[in-house]
């Protein structure tokens, strides 16, 4: 069920709000891999999963709202 209000929420957002969030999880994705590879300090390795995974949801979603005009 939480799954479905995070992505109702990102719907509601405009596209200028999601590439901003997309930017912003690419950066905190950047940041996971590098405590992960360099640091090994990541104590839970599954954030970075998740976190491709929440960019890939706000592009696709981008993209519809492109296509929708």
């Amino acid at each position: 069920m939480a799954t479905k209000t995070k992505l109702q929420d990102l719907r509601d957002k405009t596209i200028d709000e999601l590439k901003e969030q997309a930017f912003n999880l690419k950066k905190e994705l950047f940041s996971l891999r590098m405590k992960h590879n360099k640091m090994n300090q990541l104590e839970n390795p599954a954030q970075i999963k998740q976190t491709k995974r929440l960019i890939a949801q706000v592009k696709t979603i981008i993209r519809q709202k492109e296509l929708q005009g």
